[in-house]
């Protein structure tokens, strides 16, 4: 007999919701995971009294009353909103592109101004193909080339003339003086930080850290009737078709004295700058501190032996996974795959929530 209704194959966002919505309906779960820690990707460490994003800012937000309801459950959340700030050639400009970022480059006052404008300035292209193509054709070069080309080519690697344009449709532009990154209703980052959120959402789970899964999956695989995957679909398939690419980020933590930016973040889009952003933890919850951590973020070509953070959506990736998505549903009914890695999706936050609880609804409905 299983020991086990659920085996729950990662910690991060998808497999803590899956885990609570189960245990809710009386079943019991095994969650292991890969790494020492809870939450995945939203995993946050106290140093110095500032819970410090070890994996990149996280800010929750969403427009779903169900899915802020929900995630309340488990912490109460500031009111903090992202307001990060463009650093290029020795000067700050607003972010995301908003009419406070448009009269800092060109002196425009009001909506009417700026669109007239942009209306001078903008590139036509009645079909744009690419990343590079869609941005030109909505604001004109000097702005692609102010806050756009260098990060992005850094982000990824590559020209963004090679990158598919909906990695960039996600950026706002605004013709009002709102320079918040998000339009939700509900935004905030949890009071105490994202692994004591995670700790409430997981009580009552059976939990094994540092412990992978492929060392022995016949063995983990017996332990429970059901399984919940949420790792990397290649890896779970022995790379049968191939590897997925994507991309990863070395973060660089730094303990200093006083403020060092005044802002949670900092884009850097000179090319000549290495890293992409630089993230001022404390601000996540406005504390008055003589330190301060600091993390530079660098990115970085993606190999087994690093965090898997974003996935390259271009044709071929898409279609190499869709090759996987194929075989999952050939696989053993008692096998359910979720989360970015198994999605190759850039999920936020409160989508993965969205889907685990669809997807644990389902499954426990059997």
């Amino acid at each position: 007999m299983t020991p086990y209704d659920f085996l729950i194959v990662g910690c991060g966002m998808f497999g803590s919701v899956f885990a609570r919505q189960a245990m809710d309906a009386g079943k019991s779960v095994l969650m292991i995971d890969r790494r020492s820690h809870l939450a995945g990707n939203c995993y946050s460490e106290t140093i110095k009294g500032i819970e410090v994003h070890k994996y990149g800012p996280h800010v929750f937000h969403t427009d779903n009353e169900e899915i802020w309801n929900y995630i309340n459950r488990f912490a109460r959340f500031n009111h903090f909103t992202y307001r990060p700030k463009v650093s290029h050639q020795g000067k700050i400009y607003s972010f995301p592109i908003n009419l406070m970022t448009l009269y800092q480059l060109w002196g425009v006052k009001t909506p009417i101004e700026a669109e007239k404008k942009l209306s001078e300035v903008r590139v036509k292209i009645d079909n744009p193909k690419n990343l590079e193509e869609w941005i030109l054709s909505q604001v004109g070069v000097e702005i692609y080339e102010t806050f756009i080309k260098g990060y992005t080519t850094k982000q990824w690697g590559r020209p963004p003339k090679e990158l598919p344009a909906f990695i960039i449709k996600r950026l706002p532009i605004r013709l009002t003086y709102n320079d918040n990154y998000f339009n939700d209703r509900y935004q905030g980052v949890p009071v105490g930080g994202y692994t004591q959120m995670f700790q409430r959402m997981t009580m009552g789970a059976s939990i094994q850290l540092g412990v992978d899964y492929f060392s022995d999956r016949d063995y983990f695989n017996g332990l429970a009737k059901e399984i919940i995957f949420t790792g990397k679909i290649d890896e779970f398939f022995e790379y049968e078709l191939g590897e997925l690419e994507y991309r990863t980020i070395r973060f660089d933590h730094k303990l200093m004295k006083g403020d060092f930016q005044g802002n949670v973040a900092v884009n850097h889009t000179d090319l000549s700058v290495p890293y992409t952003r630089t993230i001022e933890h404390k601000h996540f919850e406005f504390k008055k501190s003589e330190d301060t951590v600091v993390t530079f973020e660098y990115p970085d070509n993606w190999d087994k032996s690093k965090i898997s953070l974003y996935p390259v959506n271009d044709d071929k990736n898409n279609k190499l996974y869709r090759g996987y998505k194929d075989l999952s549903k050939k696989w053993s009914t008692n096998v359910t795959f979720g989360g970015r890695l198994s999605e190759y999706k850039y999920y936020d936050m409160h989508q993965v929530i969205g889907s685990a609880l669809m997807r644990s609804k389902k499954v426990l409905k059997g």
